[in-house]
């Protein structure tokens, strides 16, 4: 890179602190700009498909994010009215040697903590707290970050790593809010001994119902179960990790079969989110500017694909950067290009997905149940190939 200024990264969650590493380990040297006091994640569970592993593997991080998560079996889709399986995606050895790497979970604080003690250890990467970027301005042979506070930090080029709610994207595309999707998540983990015995599958399952569905998985060498229930409750605002009393999260629960409604009330501590997510965008670039993640291209839940596509964003705008010294904006550009209509496919999916297998009633779900009990295991992982098959550096969708 002809320049001595860094690259500068708004951004210190998953995305944000994947790309320093992705950079650093090509030879760039990386400032992390982060808006909170410390460095840390809140929330609980995230699934990781083998496309997530493929991102570890080139991060250098491979190893080590196996070891923390726990290799699930199988993906489990129950019906939350009868408490009857529906279907299952067997994740084991035919799956494994499809796709080259497991299907897995993990909590997303012990993620968050493979990159940062990566990104600590290397010298290439500095991390600074307390420094939210506010807007950006530029110049031919760099861009200048304008913090909240005031002050300017001068880099190669910015990327705007800072989620849902980016500054970076409030400037580069103006987009306005996001869209608020009128469904409630509601978030916690308990310790396995709560979990109803009959219940602690080495599964990610979910319980579809109508407007409403329920996720759990275990955690953390199977000491806790992730539980994540959702419902369709109209909110009009968004809310971030709000606390929530257990009488609240039944509400969406009470025409739900009794064995999936005990699953929620072994919850403690829950924690709301109102889901979020924003119409695709063809630019994310402006010149020595460019967006990653949430910033880019936020999405529903209902795909497991938010940190994996981040983490994909990553590995690719490294690469670019790498295959191209000097040549900051063409860099870019290359990357945006080759990202987005992946991007774009998940984000339109997640919200189909939702409507379509989480949460249908009636003869909508019995349609689901047929097609999706007609299909063989390797009809299923034909399905699942464009997603889990390729890595962040093959074709773009």
């Amino acid at each position: 890179m002809s320049s001595t200024l860094p690259i500068l990264v708004a951004g210190g969650g998953i995305g944000g602190l994947a790309t320093a590493l992705g950079l650093a380990r090509q030879g760039f040297r990386v400032q992390v700009l982060e808006k909170a006091a410390q460095l840390g994640e809140v929330g609980a569970g995230i699934q990781l498909g083998p496309n997530a592993f493929h991102a570890f593997d080139w991060l250098g991080v491979g190893d080590t994010a196996r070891a923390m998560a726990i290799q699930v079996d199988r993906l489990r889709l129950m019906d939350a009215l009868s408490a009857e399986e529906i279907c299952h995606i067997d994740l084991g050895a035919e799956f494994r040697a499809r796709f080259r790497n497991p299907y897995a979970v993990i909590h997303r604080g012990d993620l968050h903590g493979v990159f940062l003690r990566a990104c600590r250890e290397h010298p290439l990467v500095a991390l600074r707290t307390s420094a939210e970027v506010a807007r950006y301005e530029q110049d031919g042979p760099g861009v200048t970050a304008i913090l909240a506070d005031g002050q300017a930090v001068r880099g190669a080029a910015l990327i705007g790593a800072d989620g849902l709610w980016s500054n970076v994207r409030r400037q580069l595309v103006g987009d306005g809010r996001p869209r608020v999707s009128g469904h409630t998540t509601y978030r916690s983990v308990i310790p396995t001994e709560r979990m109803p015995e009959d219940l602690r599958w080495n599964a990610a399952t979910l319980w579809a119902g109508p407007k409403c569905h329920i996720v759990h998985y275990p955690l953390q060498g199977w000491k806790t179960f992730n539980l994540v229930v959702t419902y369709h409750n109209d909110a009009p605002e968004p809310v971030a990790g709000q606390p929530a009393a257990v009488e609240e999260v039944m509400r969406g629960f009470g025409h739900v079969h009794p064995k999936a409604q005990q699953i929620i009330r072994h919850g403690t501590e829950w924690r709301l989110w109102v889901l979020c997510d924003r119409e695709p965008v063809e630019t994310w670039v402006d010149g020595r500017v460019a967006l990653l993640g949430d910033a880019a291209h936020p999405m529903l839940q209902y795909m497991a694909q938010g940190a994996c596509m981040a983490m994909e964003d990553a590995v690719c705008l490294a690469h670019e950067l790498a295959a191209r010294p000097g040549a900051v904006e063409a860099a870019l550009a290359a990357y945006n290009a080759r990202r987005v209509l992946r991007t774009a496919r998940v984000q339109l999916m997640s919200r189909a997905v939702g409507e379509h297998v989480y949460h249908p009633a009636g003869a909508h779900a019995a349609l689901r149940d047929a097609i999706m009990r007609a299909k063989t295991q390797e009809q299923w992982r034909e399905t699942l190939a464009w997603l889990y098959g390729g890595t962040a550096l093959d074709a773009a969708a």
